[in-house]
């Protein structure tokens, strides 16, 4: 004989309802990866640690570490996640120049789109996909050009380095509170100010440019140290 079991009645208006927890998506290296990216976004990297990702997880600290070693790994994932950001051309060498200057400010963009996460960048060598895939698209660009091997080993260092330094100095406003372009503008003419207040006879060249020392978009003056850059490649047999 079949079990009787009783029929579904409605809740006593008087009893507390059951609570049920939401579901949980499953813990795994990409949700860790992207939980630390979340937190760097909104508080800066200062704020990251293997606890605090644990919290937004609601998980404990000891769960993460099934899927990453330590916070030293976390913030190599954490990098190579973001070069994931960045479009690598295919190397044309008759805008070899061009080239450079746009993956030059993609990675930029990347890294400026994440606070402060440039500070890894300069901290570790690119080890993961997406930085090798990167750095890959720099040599192949230069090497497309013609230039020695020696010069390019050299010269992709060199400006993943100006590029990340750049991107550094942009995040700084934003991690030190200044997030909008007036909050920018009014740290740079406090300088200024400053730098004209000088004693003339001991900074006569730092009173005469200090038009010349602050003017000029970010972007314009990223630009500049590029083509700096690009300008003694082209140059590299005369060094």
């Amino acid at each position: 004989m079949a079990e009787r079991r009783p029929p579904a009645a409605p809740r006593p208006p008087w009893r507390t309802p059951a609570k049920t927890e939401p579901s949980r998506p499953p813990l795994t290296q990409d949700l860790i990866v992207r939980t630390a990216l979340r937190i760097v976004d909104q508080e800066g990297l200062d704020a990251l640690s293997m606890r605090r990702v644990a919290q937004e997880l609601k998980t404990g600290s000891a769960s993460l570490y099934v899927y990453v070693a330590n916070k030293d790994e976390l913030l190599e994932l954490l990098i190579d996640h973001v070069f994931g950001e960045v479009p690598v051309p295919e190397a044309d060498p008759t805008r070899w120049e061009e080239q450079i200057k746009e993956l030059a400010f993609a990675l930029r963009k990347a890294l400026t789109d994440h606070a402060d996460i440039a500070r890894i960048g300069l901290a570790y060598a690119p080890s993961g996909p997406n930085g090798l895939w990167v750095a890959e698209g720099f040599l192949a660009i230069l090497r497309a050009a013609g230039l020695p091997d020696q010069a390019c080993g050299w010269a992709v260092d060199r400006l993943t380095l100006y590029v990340t330094a750049d991107a550094l100095e942009v995040s700084n406003h934003i991690v030190r509170g200044r997030t909008t372009p007036s909050e920018v503008n009014a740290y740079w003419q406090r300088m200024g100010d400053y730098y004209a207040s000088l004693p003339e006879e001991h900074f006569p060249h730092t009173r005469a440019l200090v038009g010349s020392l602050l003017t000029g978009s970010d972007e314009t003056r990223f630009e500049f140290g590029l083509n700096l850059l690009l300008h003694g490649l082209k140059n590299v047999e005369k060094f």
